[in-house]
């Protein structure tokens, strides 16, 4: 059990699903117990084993996502993670305590982050499974090749084929401080709902992408261009009543959560270029919202 926190990393960066990297971790553990005694006895090194099984689990449930996000209404978003003080039975915004179960933690780092988990998302299973195993946990190409099933040098050239990926996607990098100032200006603006002070913080070519899973209302198809974004929030707060806007990490990212009635409505994580954003991914799906519910 104390593999726990690391088959759960992984099995997140893999299939950015926090619910299906929990069922994965439970999938695999069952196939543990199912060995005898004397075969788990035999096995040298447990967690390696543990890590090699998760990884082939993840990555029969990576071959056929596609299939199953042909019938999932609406864009899908990997599922957002609240910093470790915010998760059930932590402290928002801080504090000490720790979440009830401490192996449930997710490492919040550049690996997790929603713009790297959205290019993990247009890479093949094997290009993805290669790259995390191998850039971001260091497993030596032998092992990766092992839980591909494939040749050590095909492991590097999946790598490899990732890395360009994800190097073709990277903006320059923003202060941690000047993003967290950006989303803060955001929200202001948003509460205010002062229109131009939005546009002039949205790159013009803006992106925003919301989810909802076919279970709550969001836009089907993202909406683009920064004046289209701004125009769009407005409209969007202009029909509710009892909106709050919190400032929270969204996978290790200054973030924002909207509550209605005091109720978890959405997550929003950002991508900031400079002085403006530039993506914007907000989940409605009350099934990836599971982490962030209060009490």
């Amino acid at each position: 059990m104390g593999e726990r926190r690391q088959l759960i990393n992984v099995a997140y960066r893999l299939l950015g699903s926090l619910a299906d990297a929990e069922d994965v971790v439970q999938e695999t553990y069952a196939r543990w117990y199912a060995l005898s005694p004397e075969r788990r006895g035999a096995i040298e090194s447990p967690g390696a084993w543990l890590t090699t099984v998760a990884s082939r689990v993840c990555l029969d449930l990576l071959g056929s996502a596609r299939a199953r996000r042909e019938s999932y209404v609406g864009q899908w978003v990997p599922e957002p993670l609240p910093d470790r003080t915010e998760w059930p039975g932590g402290r928002p915004g801080g504090g000490s305590a720790d979440p009830v179960d401490p192996a449930d933690r997710v490492t919040l780092d550049e690996s997790v982050g929603m713009a790297f988990l959205v290019v993990l998302d247009s890479m093949t299973p094997a290009e993805r499974v290669a790259f995390i195993l191998h850039d971001v946990f260091r497993y030596p190409f032998a092992e990766v090749a092992e839980i591909l099933g494939r040749s050590p040098a095909a492991s590097r050239q999946l790598a490899t084929s990732a890395r360009r990926r994800v190097r073709a996607s990277r903006v320059p990098a923003t202060a941690a401080g000047r993003r967290a100032e950006v989303v803060r200006n955001f929200k202001r603006a948003w509460q205010a709902r002062d229109i131009d002070a939005l546009v002039a913080l949205l790159d013009p070519d803006a992106t925003a992408i919301g989810d909802g899973g076919g279970l709550v209302s969001a836009t089907l198809s993202p909406v683009v261009g920064g004046a289209e974004i701004a125009r769009f929030l407005i409209e969007l707060t202009d029909q509710v009543t009892d909106l709050t806007i919190l400032e929270r990490s969204v996978n290790g990212q200054p973030g924002l959560v909207t509550q209605l009635d005091g109720v978890t409505a959405a997550v929003l994580a950002f991508d900031v270029a400079g002085d403006r954003i530039t993506h914007i991914w907000s989940v409605r799906n009350p099934e990836k919202l599971r982490s962030w519910t209060t009490g």
